[in-house]
């Protein structure tokens, strides 16, 4: 996803939480209603599209192997989240409600590890320097491990303009054909992937790479100066391959 280790923290992080399995719903805090943030209009309403089904129970696809390794989101880091989500996007919450992008990134490193020390240390990220730091809400090992790190119900700082509804997946490797040609790794990649769209209904064409941030229909930010701001990590041209690898897994 970026330049460096620090670069990591670059796109905006994203992390999930779910334990083994993949049961995200929070029982101690209620999913709020979101007010202010006016998504684009979209056929999210009809369930059978060209490219699957979307929240269709008879369509229902299980959950991959996920491991749990919760980087530090306590109340701290959940009032900076929602101090940064009524800067950039008009609304004071955390909360991760109804996503409808999943964007893809790389680590520009070859660790796990150095990875999740760079999401769960709650400093002003070296870009942009704001709180709280990035992180993603899942991380796919170079061995196909796939680790969440956040609760699915709670943003993350991973791509500019779209945080507010986007599901990060990062990448531990400094390129995407590094990361398409380790078979273990894309394999891994492409289920949490399928899996995630498939139960939030999400499309096959708002699955994208941070670098084609700019071209959703979803990018919503209010800081000038952050408007055009985005990433090289996943561009058009390895997306159209990886969507087309997710395409061939027949919908949902």
């Amino acid at each position: 996803m970026w330049r460096s280790l620090v670069v990591v923290a670059v796109c905006g992080a994203t992390l999930s939480a779910c334990g083994t399995a993949g049961t995200d719903q929070p029982r101690d805090e209620p999913k709020p209603k979101q007010a202010a943030v006016a998504l684009p209009t979209a056929s999210r309403t009809e369930l059978h599209t060209a490219e699957g089904t979307a929240r269709d129970p008879r369509h229902a696809i299980p959950s991959p192997k996920i491991t749990w390794k919760p980087i530090p989101y306590g109340k701290e880091r959940k009032r900076e989240m929602a101090d940064y989500a009524q800067r950039h996007y008009g609304f004071h919450d955390f909360h991760l409600v109804d996503p409808h992008v999943i964007v893809e990134h790389y680590t520009a490193n070859e660790s796990f590890d150095a990875t999740y020390n760079t999401f769960a240390s709650d400093n002003p990220d070296p870009e942009l320097h704001e709180l709280p730091n990035v992180c993603a809400q899942f991380v796919v090992d170079k061995d196909g491990t796939i680790y969440q790190l956040v609760k699915l119900y709670l943003m993350c700082r991973h791509t500019v303009g779209l945080n507010y509804t986007a599901i990060g997946i990062e990448h531990v490797g400094t390129s995407e054909p590094e990361i398409l040609g380790n078979s273990r790794q894309l394999r891994a990649s492409l289920k949490l992937t399928r899996w995630l769209r498939c139960s939030k209904g999400i499309r096959v064409r708002d699955v994208i790479g941070h670098n084609e941030s700019l071209s959703s229909k979803y990018h919503k930010e209010r800081v000038a100066s952050l408007r055009t701001q985005t990433h090289g990590d996943w561009t058009h041209h390895y997306m159209k391959q990886y969507r087309g690898k997710l395409r061939d897994l027949a919908g949902c």
